[in-house]
């Protein structure tokens, strides 16, 4: 046996290895493709009106013209909001392009007494739920932890710890099943949190204690730089099937079907019928945040075949076609908007600097030691520098 003929015959291994794993490679794709499920979609890319079987809804022309208004206004804060970023009004911003219909269509499903647990870019669900648009920018200019009242609105505070809203809204879930309440809860999480342990526990418990929850996946495609693709071997709404509740695509960037998927979802689990997976099937247009570049891992290709599936385009296009709203409407709308950002704009740059000894509030209910300890060291670092003003004060007059 020659090095040689030893040194070819490990060559046709390893080619014959490749080829079989190409090959298998090529039969999976195959498969998913043929497997790929299809959305439960109301509305076309191109505003034409379709049925679904299992989904129907039939809306009045003033709540289609609600779902449009809310969509605009919508996206033009975030835009306002990326400026001010931009300007270093703010420190940070998650922007929601592209997935308005995904947030304003479900949230508009809900009930006043339904609670919800949103990430950090539902920004569309805070403006159903009543929450003004300034109160989302305290955070992230850095003067407080939220903005505002949980209870208030019932819309817990953004979550920036990825996924685990999904466990809180679970036990919040348990905790109404437990009240014999008549209500819901909804949670909000992007595709890379489904890959989260805190959501695979809250889909676990969530089942076996049949909670009142919907967990409502806006796969926007994109976790950061990583693709779908790459997070999950088969669609998400799929892997609600292995913990025991049902799972549903729907296509994200229609308005008309996630409040009619998510409605269905929120009325299946008040009636004592569990959880259920809602996956909206979209597309983040812009950033992951401004902090992300995402030219330098996504092809404008990509991006331009989904400006084509605008969720405010085609409710748009269905509303012109079917003579629901005239010019003046839409003038209107945009009138609004311009006065919404300017309103966002002067009270972001209005809004006072925190105390800081108010870091400490809020960190225990009933008071704690080593924060009180804290307290103290810091109140009398800050009394440090009052001293010192003094003094020198004092040192200018004596001159």
């Amino acid at each position: 046996m020659t090095v040689e003929g030893t040194a070819a015959r490990a060559k046709a291994r390893r080619s014959g290895g490749t080829a079989k794993r190409a090959s298998a490679a090529k039969k999976k794709t195959a498969a998913r493709a043929k497997a790929e499920p299809q959305l439960v979609q109301l509305l076309t890319p191109e505003g034409e009106r379709v049925e679904h079987p299992d989904y129907a809804i039939d809306l009045t022309p003033e709540e289609l013209r609600g779902l449009y208004r809310d969509m605009v206004l919508t996206r033009r804060f975030d835009a306002e909001a990326t400026a001010l970023q931009r300007q270093g009004e703010l420190g940070l911003w998650a922007s929601l392009l592209g997935q308005e219909a995904a947030q304003i269509g479900s949230a508009r499903a809900l009930h006043d007494d339904d609670y919800v647990f949103p990430t950090y870019r539902e920004h569309g669900v805070a403006w159903c739920r009543g929450v003004p648009p300034e109160n989302l920018l305290g955070m992230f200019r850095g003067v407080n932890n939220g903005g505002w009242d949980p209870n208030s609105n019932n819309f817990h505070l953004y979550t920036i710890v990825i996924g685990s809203q999904a466990l809180h809204a679970t036990g919040y879930a348990m905790g109404v099943a437990k009240d014999g309440a008549d209500s819901a809860v909804i949670a909000y999480f992007g595709d890379g949190a489904s890959s989260q342990g805190d959501v695979a526990e809250a889909f676990t418990f969530s089942a076996v204690y049949n909670a009142p929850v919907v967990f409502f996946c806006q796969n926007n495609q994109w976790a950061i730089s990583e693709p779908t693709e790459r997070q999950s071997r088969v669609p998400i709404y799929q892997r609600a099937a292995g913990f025991g509740f049902p799972g549903v695509r729907v296509d994200g960037n229609d308005v008309l079907a996630c409040l009619a998927v998510t409605k269905a979802a929120v009325e299946r689990a008040r009636s004592g019928e569990g959880p259920m997976l809602v996956e909206a099937f979209t597309y983040r247009m812009g950033a992951h945040t401004t902090s992300d570049d995402p030219t330098k891992y996504r092809r404008d290709e990509e991006r331009e075949a989904w400006e084509a599936k605008d969720p405010i385009l085609r409710l748009r296009a269905y509303l012109e076609k079917e003579k629901l709203a005239d010019p003046e409407f839409l003038e209107s709308i945009e009138a609004e908007s311009d006065t919404m950002a300017k309103r966002v704009r002067e009270a972001v740059r209005a809004m006072p600097d925190p105390d800081p000894m108010a870091m400490f509030e809020h960190t225990y209910a009933d008071g704690h030691a080593l924060v009180d300890e804290e307290r103290e060291q810091f109140a009398q670092y800050l009394a440090s520098f009052a001293d010192e003003s003094d003094g020198a004060a004092a040192a200018g007059e004596g001159n």
